[in-house]
């Protein structure tokens, strides 16, 4: 039997072939199927050639360079042909679940994920650099949709929430993260917890007449005291626990 001939080598370059869901990140004349032709120097690592084609590392699983598996630091060789894979989902296999630190972007998915009782640090005035500190020092996972955050050295972990809407981000951190799940128990506003049951009486003078004379349960939050009740807007709220709660049993099947 013949042995399989080596693949020629491309002296001018390396070879990197991308799954399709990372090729959103590519420029738009790389997002088409086929191998990506990139520049090597012989000392730049992996991790720095990728990153220069749009692909923040943060989203990069395993690489492997001529069928072996190597690291972002690997200075690839010219003719190199390489696998970059994405991350693999779930993403989190620690014990302790993940808690998260949001862009200024995203403050409907903060709302989202605080509704489901997952620890969710977000305000809408912090710069990069306020981010990233916060991430590292509270050990949050910084989700954001600007690629350029993501490739900050400095930033211990990060991840790119993929989805034009809320609901579609949602689903896409669920999918990624798997966090434990503990609906209603969290303050959407400030994200202090848990929300514990109150007297009408002791909330009636912070309530408009309206919610006074129809509402007759209430939870209040420990931090911002803010009151909570299931209202008109609740039927919408309840959609979005039912369907992460469909997803979680669906993963855990």
């Amino acid at each position: 039997m013949d042995k399989p001939q080596p693949r020629p080598r491309d002296r001018a370059g390396v070879l990197l072939a991308f799954p399709a869901e990372l090729r959103l990140f590519l420029p738009a004349r790389h997002r088409g199927e086929g191998p990506v032709r990139a520049g090597v120097d012989g000392t730049s690592s992996l991790g720095h050639v990728v990153e220069a084609l749009g692909v923040p590392l943060t989203e990069v699983g395993a690489l492997r360079a001529e069928g072996r598996g190597v690291g972002p630091a690997y200075r690839p060789r010219p003719g190199d042909h390489v696998e970059v894979r994405s991350v693999r989902r779930p993403q989190w296999p620690r014990p302790e679940p993940p808690r998260f630190v949001l862009d200024v972007h995203l403050g409907a998915l903060a709302r989202q994920l605080r509704l489901l009782g997952v620890d969710t640090a977000y305000r809408n005035d912090l710069d990069d650099a306020a981010l990233v500190t916060q991430a590292n020092a509270e050990r949050r996972v910084l989700l954001t949709r600007d690629r350029g955050l993501l490739r900050r050295r400095s930033l211990w972990l990060g991840a790119y929430v993929r989805g034009a809407d809320p609901d579609r981000q949602l689903a896409d951190v669920l999918d990624r993260f798997e966090p434990a799940l503990a609906p209603w128990t969290r303050c959407t506003v400030c994200n202090a917890t848990p929300l514990t049951e109150v007297r009408k009486s002791d909330v009636a003078p912070l309530l408009a007449p309206g919610t006074r004379r129809t509402h007759d349960s209430f939870t209040r939050c420990p931090g911002c005291g803010r009151v909570y009740w299931r209202g008109a807007h609740s039927r919408r709220l309840e959609r979005i626990v039912a369907t992460a709660r469909q997803r979680t049993a669906e993963r855990a099947s």
